[in-house]
């Protein structure tokens, strides 16, 4: 069976060792995935826009693997805050309404640069 990868060119690939997604069969896992683009955080100090930067970036991975949004079965999100859950949780919505996906939400101590509030994860089914 085939591996598939999806890399974003992301310096913490290279040295972490790692790509964005990959897809084996019709199992498609994404990584753990954050607000930063080329060393800057998009939507500082914002959860919902994060969010919605976020699963925009998982999206098109997503697409690169021949798959979408609605073939995803499971999202994992860490925020450093959890009282901000429903910023957070609007622009899951707003991609996952139609969907439904099993989630979680877990609050975290950290992440790899104190400006990020969110990271997700996720896995998806391809018939």
């Amino acid at each position: 069976m085939s591996i598939q990868k999806v890399y974003t060119g992301s310096a913490w690939e290279q040295s972490v060792g790692y790509c964005r997604a990959l897809r084996i069969g019709n199992r498609i896992e994404v990584a753990g995935t954050t607000a930063m683009q080329g060393g800057e955080v998009i939507g500082e100090g914002d959860p919902y826009e994060q969010t919605k930067y976020i699963l925009q970036i998982i999206e098109q991975a997503l697409k690169q693997l021949d798959a979408g949004m609605h073939q995803v079965v499971r999202t994992r999100m860490y925020v450093t805050d959890i009282s901000r859950w429903e910023e957070i949780g609007r622009a899951h919505g707003e991609f996952f309404q139609e969907v439904q996906p099993v989630a979680t939400m877990v609050e975290v101590q950290a992440l790899i640069d104190p400006r990020l509030l969110v990271e997700i994860e996720v896995e998806a089914y391809v018939e």
